[in-house]
């Protein structure tokens, strides 16, 4: 007989499900098991354990021919008939209040703005053009992001929250204009959101793709560390 996989031990190792059953149910569209952010907020969906029923779940979610992005410790071969268009390995990482201490940025504090719905435009349009990782016309809105302006009102760079789950709050969205690079707008805003989750008293964590070995270093400089590999995959619902 044959043991039925068990669901990840850790609720890091399956951010995305974790987070749409716990402190962003409200976002949650549900089918069976799955769960999925609206698709103007978000691309992601998750369910508990990638079974046939959990694949199921999410085809009956989404229906035919429709995208969905995994992000999980590690994701199988979907069933026949879907289609895996991107797939990808990065880094999860954590810090804890005691390492960010140790690590002041390199530069002067910057001015940062809190973003709202008026910044939609500016931050889709430095997302098109630095490519951090999935950013939706709604995502401002899953959580407190911060950008750095020029005099111009321009978005040089920015940094925010993403998912949130029981004890833990994710940074993403990092990236600084092509304009800025090298100032240290990138460490300076990881770290601002990092302590503003540390405040609450939970863990912040991020993820780097596995090729972006300067991103890395960034993080790691700032004293976050590797906390396991997570798989990435976006794909397609049968037809």
């Amino acid at each position: 007989m044959t043991t039925p996989p068990s669901v990840d031990d850790h609720p890091l190792d399956n951010a995305v499900w974790q987070a749409l059953s716990t402190r962003q149910a409200a976002w949650a569209e549900v089918e069976g098991r799955a769960r999925r952010f609206p698709a103007d907020v978000s691309v992601f969906a998750g369910v508990d354990v990638l079974d046939e029923g959990g694949w199921n779940d999410l085809l009956a979610l989404v229906g035919p021919s429709a995208g969905l992005a995994l992000f999980r410790a590690s994701v199988p071969d979907p069933p026949d008939g879907w289609t895996v268009h991107h797939r990808g390995r990065g880094h999860q990482m954590t810090v804890t209040a005691a390492s960010l201490a140790d690590r002041p940025t390199d530069v002067d504090a910057p001015i940062l703005r809190r973003l709202t719905t008026d910044d939609v435009g500016e931050a889709l349009a430095l997302v098109e053009l630095t490519r951090p990782g999935p950013f939706a016309g709604r995502t401002l809105e899953m959580g407190r992001y911060w950008g750095r302006f020029d005099a111009e009102d321009r978005l040089l760079a920015m940094a925010g929250e993403r998912l949130h789950l029981e004890g833990h709050t994710e940074i993403s969205a990092v990236c600084t204009h092509p304009d800025a690079r090298g100032a240290g707008l990138a460490s300076a805003l990881t770290r601002d959101v990092a302590l503003g989750i540390l405040e609450r008293d939970e863990t912040p964590f991020l993820h780097v793709a596995d090729d972006n070995e300067r991103a890395r270093r960034v993080y790691e400089w700032l004293g976050f560390r590797r906390r396991r590999t997570v798989e990435f995959a976006y794909v397609e619902t049968p037809p």
